[in-house]
């Protein structure tokens, strides 16, 4: 879109959540010439966040924000990363839609909206393959909290929001993987019988939003994984191997599960494959990583 005298319009992308992923996205943007603004929930990350020439405003979804027609002016793309509950709301509905869904569907020039969501809406398939026209049977609280909020997204279409959804798989990137798993000697190799869940590297996230920004296609929904689903245990292994140590020994889930945390126990709960077809046909994608192998190798590659 251009301007009368030509030129490009502006683009501004206002991100709910500039946390782990939503970041990946803001700082290629950003190297391109877009505005960036968005949220976080402390002074300090706010400072942090404007080092980086990103404005950022406080929000922890409890309440609204403190001047949201100031904030939100001027955006022409909008991602909400906030999760049900915001962290602190705790009847788990989504704080975004609940204190500004009027706020953004009143915006002038919003061409696109992501909300990034995650593939555990589908619940345990036993191993099996789901795209996005599977059904969805959430296991747990969390699951059923993200499908409700998705709704409520994509209801937004109604006032000619351009609304997309983006299931995203397990997440790891730098800071975030096996290999610091392993370095920070937390690694166990967990065994459940046929579990196996889908990963996605960081930056191929940001791959997939840019790529929706390209090639808008309101109302669309989409599996953000890699190529390979595996079982966590072989990811441990690799990653040790990666860095020269020895993998931990076994231990069978059942012996394991009593000392996880409830979200640990949440990803074994859940055992399926998910097919990410439609990021490469719609939106021409291709993944930079797509299997765990490359992931792991690329970020040890990046540390030496």
């Amino acid at each position: 879109m251009r301007q009368n005298n030509g030129a490009p319009a502006p683009r501004r992308l206002f991100v709910f959540g500039l946390g782990y992923s939503a970041l990946a996205l803001v700082r290629r943007l950003k190297a391109k010439g877009w505005r960036i603004a968005g949220t976080c929930r402390s002074e300090e990350r706010r400072a942090a966040l404007a080092a980086e020439g990103i404005t950022a405003f406080l929000f922890d979804g409890t309440q609204p924000l403190a001047d949201a027609a100031t904030a939100l002016v001027g955006t022409t793309h909008l991602l909400q990363s906030v999760p049900p509950g915001g962290g602190v709301d705790r009847d788990g509905g989504d704080p975004v839609l609940r204190h500004h869904a009027a706020d953004i569907a009143a915006l002038k020039g919003l061409r696109w909206v992501g909300y990034l969501s995650t593939t555990g809406v589908y619940g345990d398939r036993g191993g099996d393959w789901v795209d996005e026209k599977a059904g969805l049977h959430p296991s747990g609280p969390r699951g059923r909290a993200r499908v409700t909020a998705e709704q409520g997204w994509l209801d937004l279409g109604r006032f000619g929001l351009g609304v997309h959804v983006f299931r995203l798989a397990g997440i790891y990137g730098p800071g975030r993987s096996a290999l610091d798993t392993v370095r920070e000697g937390r690694a166990r190799r967990v065994i459940k019988p046929g579990q196996v869940f889908s990963r996605i590297h960081v930056e191929d996230i940001a791959s997939v939003l840019e790529a929706s920004i390209g090639r808008p296609n309101p109302g669309a929904i989409y599996n953000v994984c890699d190529d390979d689903a595996a079982p966590p245990q072989d990811v441990i292994a690799y990653a040790c191997a990666l860095l020269g140590v020895a993998a931990p020994p076994e231990i069978p889930y059942a012996e394991a599960a009593p000392s996880m945390s409830a979200m640990a126990r949440s990803f074994y709960a859940d055992s399926k494959r998910v097919t990410n077809h439609r990021i490469k046909t719609e939106l021409g994608v291709r993944l930079a990583y797509p299997d765990y192998r490359v992931g792991l190798k690329a970020l040890l590659d990046a540390s030496a």
